[in-house]
């Protein structure tokens, strides 16, 4: 009886997953195996072999793996400060951190667009001090740079968790045994950490590779990266064919990320919560 009415209280979350997940993955798997009539073929998939096609792809991946190494950077020392505080996962610090993912990500990243803009607050604070003014809106610098701001708690937040499931007595008994503070940080903190650490590379390397958002606003038509082209088979040229299969090629690297995070992170570890 009891798991009957689980299975009609799991309806309503059914129901959602098969219309919005289930069904459009459906489609974009048919028509990127498609040609406009309905013939199978493989072209879409191979068209990310053209050279204009190649180019904003490899951009893309560098400007992701660039702003992934940054977030780590910034994240780690910042996630060790916050676990040396002992607060927990309701402290007020933290939300600080979950707070801007609950803001719109559109209005975070137009934020972004006024402040670095040539007349924007930046530059007219600069210029009120007699400095000179900083001109990389529209450039890949921007886009780096809203990557990182918008997908700087991702990978907080799962090295913060990892770090607060240390046991404190493993860190001492490196220490009783004459390890510096570097030698166990490389030798114990950070191995035990490597679930986080794979979870946050994740959670930011993905986003900020499929992202056409923030290069459409911080980088103008400037900058055109993979999520560009992509947006704009759908949007503007109207071949979801190309569409669908230039979104499959990007699947892989999805499908790559998560066998790479279940390997690295098999008790869940690095999970936000």
């Amino acid at each position: 009886m009891k798991n009957k009415r689980t299975k009609w209280l799991a309806m309503p979350f059914t129901i959602w997953s098969v219309i919005f997940i289930l069904i459009p993955l459906f489609m974009i798997f048919y028509y990127g195996f498609v040609d406009s009539s309905g013939q199978v073929t493989l072209e879409n998939i191979r068209a990310i072999t053209q050279t204009e096609h190649l180019k904003a792809l490899g951009l893309s991946i560098l400007l992701s793996l660039i702003a992934t190494v940054i977030c780590l950077l910034l994240a780690y020392p910042l996630a060790m400060i916050l676990s040396r505080l002992g607060v927990n996962k309701n402290s007020f610090i933290v939300l600080l951190f979950i707070l801007p993912m609950w803001m719109n990500f559109l209005l975070r990243t137009l934020a972004w667009q006024t402040l670095l803009e040539k007349n924007g607050v930046i530059n007219s604070i600069l210029s009120f001090f007699h400095l000179p003014a900083i001109n990389i809106i529209n450039t890949s610098y921007a886009i780096v740079l809203g990557m990182v701001y918008n997908f700087l708690p991702f990978m907080v937040l799962p090295i913060y968790n990892s770090l607060v499931k240390l046991d404190k007595d493993v860190i001492n008994a490196a220490r009783d045994l004459g390890a510096n503070g570097f030698q166990t940080f490389i030798k114990v903190i950070f191995p035990l950490t490597l679930p986080g650490v794979i979870s946050g590379i994740t959670m930011v390397f993905i986003p900020a590779l499929t992202t056409f958002v923030i290069s459409n606003l911080l980088g103008g038509s400037k900058v055109l990266l993979i999520g560009n082209v992509i947006e704009q088979e759908f949007t503007q040229a109207g071949n979801w064919n190309l569409g669908s299969g230039l979104s499959l090629v990007m699947m892989l690297f999805i499908v790559i990320s998560m066998a790479a995070s279940a390997i690295f992170d098999k008790d869940g570890e690095g999970n936000l919560f």
